[in-house]
């Protein structure tokens, strides 16, 4: 969870009212549905931030078996993790999730890469999100670039950089709105 504070000695700030119209929001489909598909453990030759992480044989049979949307409740008993058996695993709907193509995506965290940490499951192609899939999905263009030339990314590094990051209109509408109050307050003046 977080929390953005936005306060003003100059005076009243006013909000950006948001999207209440939850028809109109760009789906994970739009963003990165055009990027090249791979298999688990492939790259891209000409984006080395979009490269597959390799699936364990347990974690391909649980990625096939996940529906986009789905949970790991929808799998057959033998895939199940020994967490998944405990009463306390209950509540962990989203791991070893699926996306959808038609929805926005969920929350981008600094592991997004790894099928079990979250709802990271590519919606079609059998594998996890790349780092460039979810720099996307963060609101990153898809020419950002995490390191320099044609180092090779760190998925530990990289991740947290995009799992971390405000995403980018998200903090342009707070900029925006900093921008507007000190506008308003020296036209006061």
């Amino acid at each position: 969870r977080r929390l953005v504070l936005v306060a003003s000695r100059l005076g009243a700030i006013s909000l950006p009212k948001g999207n209440k119209d939850k028809t109109k929001f760009k789906t994970v489909k739009q963003t990165i549905g055009r990027l090249p598909k791979l298999q688990h453990g492939e790259s891209d030759e000409k984006d080395l931030l979009h490269t597959a992480r390799r699936l364990t044989p347990l974690n391909l049979q649980r990625m096939k078996a996940s529906q986009p949307g789905g949970t790991w409740r929808d799998w057959p008993e033998e895939l199940l993790a020994p967490c998944h058996q405990k009463a306390s695993g209950a509540s962990f709907q989203a791991f070893y999730g699926r996306m959808t193509w038609d929805s926005p995506s969920p929350t981008i965290t600094t592991q997004s890469y790894n099928f079990g940490t979250g709802r990271f499951g590519h919606p079609e192609q059998d594998r996890s999100l790349t780092l460039r899939e979810a720099a996307m999905l963060q609101g990153f263009p898809r020419s950002y670039r995490f390191v320099k030339g044609s180092e090779k990314p760190s998925m530990l590094t990289v991740g947290r950089l995009i799992g971390n990051a405000v995403p980018p209109a998200f903090g342009r509408a707070v900029g925006e709105t900093f921008l507007k109050a000190v506008q308003a307050s020296e036209a006061e003046a």
